[in-house]
Protein backbone atom coordinates (compact mmCIF):
# COMPACT_ATOMS: atom_id res chain seq x y z
CA UNK A 1 0.00 0.00 0.00
CA UNK A 2 3.05 2.24 -0.73
CA UNK A 3 1.92 6.09 -1.98
CA UNK A 4 0.99 7.08 -5.13
CA UNK A 5 1.36 10.57 -4.83
CA UNK A 6 -1.32 13.75 -4.14
CA UNK A 7 -4.42 12.98 -5.58
CA UNK A 8 -6.43 16.30 -6.99
CA UNK A 9 -8.12 18.16 -4.36
CA UNK A 10 -11.67 17.03 -2.98
CA UNK A 11 -10.85 13.12 -3.94
CA UNK A 12 -11.77 11.47 -1.33
CA UNK A 13 -11.75 7.28 -3.01
CA UNK A 14 -8.93 5.14 -1.89
CA UNK A 15 -5.74 4.27 -3.90
CA UNK A 16 -6.57 1.20 -3.33
CA UNK A 17 -6.73 0.84 -5.55
CA UNK A 18 2.16 -13.54 -19.29
CA UNK A 19 2.15 -16.33 -19.90
CA UNK A 20 5.84 -16.97 -19.69
CA UNK A 21 8.60 -19.72 -19.04
CA UNK A 22 8.33 -20.74 -15.55
CA UNK A 23 12.01 -19.91 -14.88
CA UNK A 24 15.24 -18.89 -17.35
CA UNK A 25 17.33 -21.87 -18.00
CA UNK A 26 20.54 -19.99 -16.19
CA UNK A 27 18.42 -19.24 -13.18
CA UNK A 28 17.27 -22.91 -13.32
CA UNK A 29 21.00 -24.21 -13.52
CA UNK A 30 22.52 -21.48 -11.13
CA UNK A 31 19.14 -23.31 -8.76
CA UNK A 32 20.22 -26.63 -8.99
CA UNK A 33 24.60 -26.08 -8.73
CA UNK A 34 23.04 -23.73 -5.57
CA UNK A 35 21.08 -26.78 -3.74
CA UNK A 36 23.87 -29.37 -4.88
CA UNK A 37 26.45 -27.25 -3.23
CA UNK A 38 24.16 -26.78 -0.23
CA UNK A 39 22.40 -29.83 0.78
CA UNK A 40 21.54 -29.25 3.86
CA UNK A 41 18.73 -26.68 2.71
CA UNK A 42 15.38 -28.62 3.90
CA UNK A 43 12.45 -26.94 3.91
CA UNK A 44 10.76 -26.21 7.83
CA UNK A 45 8.41 -28.44 9.80
CA UNK A 46 6.93 -25.44 10.81
CA UNK A 47 6.03 -22.01 10.46
CA UNK A 48 8.58 -19.52 11.82
CA UNK A 49 7.72 -16.12 13.28
CA UNK A 50 7.59 -14.12 10.85
CA UNK A 51 4.64 -16.48 9.04
CA UNK A 52 4.28 -18.36 6.36
CA UNK A 53 6.25 -22.13 5.50
CA UNK A 54 9.83 -21.07 5.30
CA UNK A 55 13.41 -23.05 4.62
CA UNK A 56 15.10 -23.67 7.75
CA UNK A 57 17.21 -21.07 8.49
CA UNK A 58 20.08 -22.79 10.51
CA UNK A 59 21.26 -24.18 7.14
CA UNK A 60 20.21 -21.76 4.83
CA UNK A 61 23.59 -20.60 2.94
CA UNK A 62 24.29 -16.58 2.95
CA UNK A 63 22.21 -14.76 0.50
CA UNK A 64 23.84 -14.12 -2.94
CA UNK A 65 21.76 -10.55 -3.56
CA UNK A 66 22.78 -9.30 -0.03
CA UNK A 67 21.63 -9.73 3.66
CA UNK A 68 17.75 -9.09 3.80
CA UNK A 69 16.09 -6.43 5.19
CA UNK A 70 15.34 -6.28 9.22
CA UNK A 71 12.44 -8.50 9.94
CA UNK A 72 12.16 -9.91 6.65
CA UNK A 73 12.10 -13.17 5.97
CA UNK A 74 15.84 -14.53 5.24
CA UNK A 75 14.69 -17.12 1.71
CA UNK A 76 18.21 -19.28 1.18
CA UNK A 77 20.70 -18.62 -1.01
CA UNK A 78 19.08 -20.86 -4.51
CA UNK A 79 15.80 -19.45 -3.73
CA UNK A 80 16.50 -16.13 -3.89
CA UNK A 81 18.37 -16.06 -6.37
CA UNK A 82 15.87 -17.14 -8.83
CA UNK A 83 13.43 -14.88 -7.53
CA UNK A 84 15.52 -12.26 -8.23
CA UNK A 85 16.70 -13.20 -11.33
CA UNK A 86 12.80 -13.81 -11.89
CA UNK A 87 12.25 -10.65 -10.63
CA UNK A 88 14.84 -8.62 -13.03
CA UNK A 89 13.49 -10.27 -16.40
CA UNK A 90 10.14 -9.98 -15.06
CA UNK A 91 8.92 -13.48 -14.85
CA UNK A 92 6.63 -15.22 -12.85
CA UNK A 93 6.22 -18.21 -10.86
CA UNK A 94 3.45 -19.88 -12.25
CA UNK A 95 1.29 -19.65 -8.95
CA UNK A 96 1.17 -15.83 -9.76
CA UNK A 97 0.25 -15.85 -13.57
CA UNK A 98 -3.90 -15.16 -13.86
CA UNK A 99 -5.58 -18.62 -14.99
CA UNK A 100 -6.38 -17.20 -18.38
CA UNK A 101 -6.87 -14.90 -20.62
CA UNK A 102 -10.38 -13.83 -19.67
CA UNK A 103 -9.15 -13.10 -16.36
CA UNK A 104 -7.06 -10.43 -17.21
CA UNK A 105 -9.30 -7.84 -18.14
CA UNK A 106 -11.17 -6.22 -15.05
CA UNK A 107 -12.31 -2.65 -16.16
CA UNK A 108 -12.80 0.21 -18.64
CA UNK A 109 -13.31 4.13 -18.57
CA UNK A 110 -12.51 5.64 -21.70
CA UNK A 111 -9.50 5.29 -23.22
CA UNK A 112 -8.31 4.16 -19.87
CA UNK A 113 -8.73 0.44 -18.91
CA UNK A 114 -7.30 -2.05 -15.64
CA UNK A 115 -6.11 -5.65 -16.38
CA UNK A 116 -3.92 -7.75 -14.76
CA UNK A 117 -0.04 -8.04 -16.57
CA UNK A 118 0.06 -10.97 -18.79
CA UNK A 119 3.57 -10.67 -19.70
CA UNK A 120 7.43 -10.50 -18.14
CA UNK A 121 7.07 -6.92 -20.38
CA UNK A 122 3.89 -6.30 -18.67
CA UNK A 123 5.68 -6.14 -15.43
CA UNK A 124 8.93 -4.88 -16.77
CA UNK A 125 6.72 -2.11 -17.46
CA UNK A 126 5.06 -1.38 -14.26
CA UNK A 127 8.55 -1.49 -12.66
CA UNK A 128 9.36 1.37 -14.82
CA UNK A 129 6.34 3.43 -13.39
CA UNK A 130 7.32 2.61 -10.03
CA UNK A 131 11.03 3.84 -10.56
CA UNK A 132 9.69 7.38 -12.38
CA UNK A 133 7.28 7.87 -9.74
CA UNK A 134 9.30 6.54 -6.26
CA UNK A 135 13.07 7.15 -7.55
CA UNK A 136 13.07 10.47 -9.71
CA UNK A 137 9.54 12.48 -8.75
CA UNK A 138 9.87 11.11 -4.91
CA UNK A 139 12.57 10.82 -2.50
CA UNK A 140 13.35 6.78 -2.84
CA UNK A 141 17.06 6.09 -3.23
CA UNK A 142 17.81 3.23 -5.70
CA UNK A 143 20.47 0.64 -5.41
CA UNK A 144 22.87 -0.05 -8.41
CA UNK A 145 20.85 -2.69 -9.88
CA UNK A 146 17.61 -0.64 -9.96
CA UNK A 147 19.83 2.38 -11.00
CA UNK A 148 21.10 0.59 -13.92
CA UNK A 149 17.67 -0.90 -14.86
CA UNK A 150 15.96 2.08 -13.92
CA UNK A 151 13.36 -0.38 -12.33
CA UNK A 152 12.26 -0.44 -9.11
CA UNK A 153 12.28 -4.14 -8.07
CA UNK A 154 12.42 -6.83 -5.90
CA UNK A 155 12.10 -10.43 -5.17
CA UNK A 156 8.39 -10.01 -4.23
CA UNK A 157 7.60 -9.21 -7.77
CA UNK A 158 8.23 -12.96 -9.20
CA UNK A 159 5.33 -14.37 -6.99
CA UNK A 160 3.01 -11.20 -6.88
CA UNK A 161 -0.04 -10.34 -9.28
CA UNK A 162 0.47 -6.87 -11.06
CA UNK A 163 -2.42 -4.76 -11.32
CA UNK A 164 -2.25 -2.08 -14.17
CA UNK A 165 -4.00 0.80 -15.66
CA UNK A 166 -3.29 1.61 -19.52
CA UNK A 167 -3.78 4.32 -21.32
CA UNK A 168 -4.82 3.29 -24.93
CA UNK A 169 -4.55 6.37 -26.04
CA UNK A 170 -0.92 7.19 -25.23
CA UNK A 171 2.02 5.22 -25.70
CA UNK A 172 4.56 4.10 -28.40
CA UNK A 173 3.56 2.75 -31.66
CA UNK A 174 5.60 -0.48 -32.33
CA UNK A 175 5.37 -2.61 -35.31
CA UNK A 176 2.32 -0.21 -36.63
CA UNK A 177 0.31 -1.09 -33.62
CA UNK A 178 0.06 1.68 -30.56
CA UNK A 179 1.36 -0.05 -27.29
CA UNK A 180 -1.04 1.79 -24.16
CA UNK A 181 1.08 3.26 -22.09
CA UNK A 182 1.50 2.18 -18.38
CA UNK A 183 -0.01 5.22 -16.08
CA UNK A 184 -0.99 3.19 -12.80
CA UNK A 185 0.08 0.12 -10.55
CA UNK A 186 -0.57 -2.23 -7.65
CA UNK A 187 1.27 -5.09 -6.91
CA UNK A 188 -1.11 -7.65 -5.38
CA UNK A 189 0.25 -10.74 -3.12
CA UNK A 190 -2.21 -13.35 -2.02
CA UNK A 191 -1.99 -15.56 1.39
CA UNK A 192 -1.94 -18.66 -0.39
CA UNK A 193 0.66 -17.58 -2.59
CA UNK A 194 3.07 -15.93 0.36
CA UNK A 195 2.60 -18.90 2.37
CA UNK A 196 4.10 -21.19 -0.31
CA UNK A 197 7.09 -18.61 -1.11
CA UNK A 198 8.68 -16.70 2.65
CA UNK A 199 5.86 -14.45 3.88
CA UNK A 200 4.94 -11.17 2.63
CA UNK A 201 6.33 -7.63 2.03
CA UNK A 202 4.84 -6.46 4.51
CA UNK A 203 6.70 -8.79 7.60
CA UNK A 204 9.80 -6.30 6.93
CA UNK A 205 8.06 -3.92 8.71
CA UNK A 206 4.98 -5.38 10.73
CA UNK A 207 4.19 -8.69 12.50
CA UNK A 208 0.99 -9.65 10.67
CA UNK A 209 1.49 -13.16 11.88
CA UNK A 210 -0.68 -13.07 14.52
CA UNK A 211 -3.46 -10.84 12.94
CA UNK A 212 -3.49 -13.72 10.26
CA UNK A 213 -3.26 -16.92 12.63
CA UNK A 214 -6.25 -15.43 14.32
CA UNK A 215 -8.69 -15.39 11.14
CA UNK A 216 -7.51 -18.59 10.10
CA UNK A 217 -11.23 -18.94 8.00
CA UNK A 218 -10.20 -15.72 6.32
CA UNK A 219 -8.48 -15.07 3.09
CA UNK A 220 -6.01 -12.10 2.96
CA UNK A 221 -4.72 -10.42 0.20
CA UNK A 222 -1.64 -7.79 0.26
CA UNK A 223 -1.57 -4.74 -1.47
CA UNK A 224 1.88 -2.78 -2.24
CA UNK A 225 3.67 -0.44 -4.65
CA UNK A 226 0.88 1.61 -5.42
CA UNK A 227 2.06 4.17 -8.30
CA UNK A 228 -0.08 6.85 -10.20
CA UNK A 229 1.75 8.73 -13.35
CA UNK A 230 1.95 12.31 -12.27
CA UNK A 231 -0.45 13.82 -15.04
CA UNK A 232 -2.99 10.59 -14.52
CA UNK A 233 -3.35 11.50 -10.40
CA UNK A 234 -6.95 12.22 -10.65
CA UNK A 235 -10.45 10.41 -9.78
CA UNK A 236 -10.78 8.77 -13.10
CA UNK A 237 -7.76 7.23 -12.62
CA UNK A 238 -7.96 5.98 -9.46
CA UNK A 239 -11.34 5.24 -9.57
CA UNK A 240 -10.44 2.57 -12.43
CA UNK A 241 -7.65 1.58 -9.82
CA UNK A 242 -10.14 0.91 -7.29
CA UNK A 243 -12.04 -0.55 -9.59
CA UNK A 244 -9.66 -3.16 -10.18
CA UNK A 245 -8.97 -4.15 -6.72
CA UNK A 246 -12.65 -4.38 -5.60
CA UNK A 247 -12.59 -6.96 -9.05
CA UNK A 248 -10.04 -8.68 -7.88
CA UNK A 249 -11.61 -9.23 -4.59
CA UNK A 250 -14.49 -10.29 -5.29
CA UNK A 251 -13.51 -12.95 -8.68
CA UNK A 252 -10.69 -14.63 -5.49
CA UNK A 253 -13.17 -14.10 -2.69
CA UNK A 254 -10.80 -11.97 -0.56
CA UNK A 255 -11.57 -11.49 3.03
CA UNK A 256 -8.99 -8.88 4.32
CA UNK A 257 -6.82 -6.41 2.76
CA UNK A 258 -3.65 -5.13 4.42
CA UNK A 259 -0.49 -3.12 3.57
CA UNK A 260 2.02 -0.19 4.44
CA UNK A 261 0.57 3.20 3.76
CA UNK A 262 3.50 5.78 3.72
CA UNK A 263 3.94 9.29 5.01
CA UNK A 264 6.30 11.67 3.17
CA UNK A 265 9.29 12.12 5.77
CA UNK A 266 11.50 9.79 7.96
CA UNK A 267 11.65 12.19 11.11
CA UNK A 268 8.78 10.71 13.42
CA UNK A 269 9.16 14.31 15.87
CA UNK A 270 8.02 15.94 12.40
CA UNK A 271 4.66 14.22 11.58
CA UNK A 272 3.89 14.16 15.12
CA UNK A 273 0.35 15.47 14.18
CA UNK A 274 -1.08 12.78 11.59
CA UNK A 275 0.62 9.59 13.66
CA UNK A 276 -0.86 11.11 16.70
CA UNK A 277 -4.44 11.47 15.09
CA UNK A 278 -4.09 8.07 14.10
CA UNK A 279 -3.29 6.26 16.61
CA UNK A 280 -6.08 8.09 19.03
CA UNK A 281 -8.66 7.54 16.28
CA UNK A 282 -7.80 4.64 14.27
CA UNK A 283 -6.29 2.31 15.80
CA UNK A 284 -7.26 -1.15 14.89
CA UNK A 285 -9.44 -3.26 17.76
CA UNK A 286 -7.58 -6.01 19.09
CA UNK A 287 -8.44 -8.72 17.20
CA UNK A 288 -6.91 -6.46 14.07
CA UNK A 289 -4.24 -5.22 15.44
CA UNK A 290 -0.21 -6.03 14.64
CA UNK A 291 3.06 -3.85 15.81
CA UNK A 292 5.53 -2.61 14.25
CA UNK A 293 8.73 -4.96 14.30
CA UNK A 294 10.38 -4.34 17.85
CA UNK A 295 13.80 -3.59 16.22
CA UNK A 296 11.80 -0.95 13.86
CA UNK A 297 9.17 0.10 16.08
CA UNK A 298 8.35 4.00 16.09
CA UNK A 299 5.86 5.58 18.63
CA UNK A 300 3.00 6.88 17.04
CA UNK A 301 1.12 8.35 20.27
CA UNK A 302 3.67 11.69 20.14
CA UNK A 303 1.08 14.00 21.22
CA UNK A 304 -2.24 13.21 23.67
CA UNK A 305 -5.42 13.49 21.94
CA UNK A 306 -6.49 17.02 23.76
CA UNK A 307 -3.29 18.55 22.00
CA UNK A 308 -4.44 17.56 18.38
CA UNK A 309 -6.64 19.36 16.05
CA UNK A 310 -8.72 16.62 13.52
CA UNK A 311 -9.11 19.59 10.62
CA UNK A 312 -5.32 20.08 10.85
CA UNK A 313 -4.43 16.37 11.12
CA UNK A 314 -6.62 15.67 8.37
CA UNK A 315 -4.94 18.02 6.38
CA UNK A 316 -1.61 16.49 7.22
CA UNK A 317 -2.82 13.09 6.24
CA UNK A 318 -1.74 11.34 2.63
CA UNK A 319 -4.93 11.36 0.63
CA UNK A 320 -4.76 6.98 0.21
CA UNK A 321 -5.03 6.92 3.95
CA UNK A 322 -7.60 9.39 4.38
CA UNK A 323 -9.02 7.44 1.24
CA UNK A 324 -8.61 3.94 3.74
CA UNK A 325 -9.95 5.42 6.87
CA UNK A 326 -13.52 6.81 4.77
CA UNK A 327 -13.41 3.14 3.74
CA UNK A 328 -13.48 1.63 7.51
CA UNK A 329 -9.81 0.86 7.93
CA UNK A 330 -7.57 0.59 10.63
CA UNK A 331 -3.57 1.34 11.48
CA UNK A 332 -1.89 -1.09 13.24
CA UNK A 333 0.78 -0.10 16.35
CA UNK A 334 3.35 1.45 15.51
CA UNK A 335 5.12 3.39 12.43
CA UNK A 336 8.70 2.63 10.74
CA UNK A 337 10.69 4.68 9.44
CA UNK A 338 11.83 3.21 5.81
CA UNK A 339 14.68 5.33 4.78
CA UNK A 340 15.28 3.81 1.25
CA UNK A 341 11.65 5.39 0.55
CA UNK A 342 12.07 8.41 2.67
CA UNK A 343 8.93 8.03 3.86
CA UNK A 344 7.27 6.65 7.67
CA UNK A 345 5.30 3.51 7.12
CA UNK A 346 1.75 2.91 9.13
CA UNK A 347 0.39 -0.52 8.27
CA UNK A 348 -3.37 -0.50 7.19
CA UNK A 349 -5.79 -3.08 7.72
CA UNK A 350 -9.07 -3.26 6.15
CA UNK A 351 -11.59 -6.16 6.23
CA UNK A 352 -13.72 -5.83 3.37
CA UNK A 353 -17.25 -6.98 5.58
CA UNK A 354 -16.34 -3.44 7.22
CA UNK A 355 -16.28 -1.38 4.15
CA UNK A 356 -18.63 1.52 3.79
CA UNK A 357 -21.64 0.10 1.73
CA UNK A 358 -22.08 3.45 -0.49
CA UNK A 359 -18.62 2.36 -1.96
CA UNK A 360 -20.03 -0.80 -2.75
CA UNK A 361 -23.05 0.38 -4.45
CA UNK A 362 -20.74 2.99 -6.16
CA UNK A 363 -19.02 0.10 -8.06
CA UNK A 364 -21.42 -2.67 -7.90
CA UNK A 365 -21.83 -5.62 -5.71
CA UNK A 366 -20.52 -7.65 -8.95
CA UNK A 367 -17.70 -4.37 -9.65
CA UNK A 368 -20.60 -4.17 -12.73
CA UNK A 369 -19.92 -0.33 -12.84
CA UNK A 370 -16.66 -0.07 -15.33
CA UNK A 371 -17.24 -4.01 -16.19
CA UNK A 372 -16.47 -4.63 -19.79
Amino acid sequence: MKRIGDMEPGFNLPALVGRSLDVARGGLDLAKESFARWPGLRPADGVTNQGGPLFDHATAAPLLFGAPEPGRPAWPAPQKLVADLRAYSGIRHREALPPGDDSLALGRLGALEVRLARTARDVRRAQRLRYKVFYEEMSAVPDAAARIARRDMDSFDAICEHLLVLDHDAGKVVFGRRQPKVVGTYRLLRQDVAARHGGFYTQSEFDVTRMIAAHPQLRFLELGRSCVLKPYRNKRTVELLWHGVWTYILRNKIDVLFGCASLEGTDPDALALPLSFLHHNALAPAEWRASALPGRRVDMNRMAKAQISPKAALQALPPMIKGYLRLGGFVGDGAVVDHQFGTTDVLIVLPVSVISARYVEHFGPTANRHAI
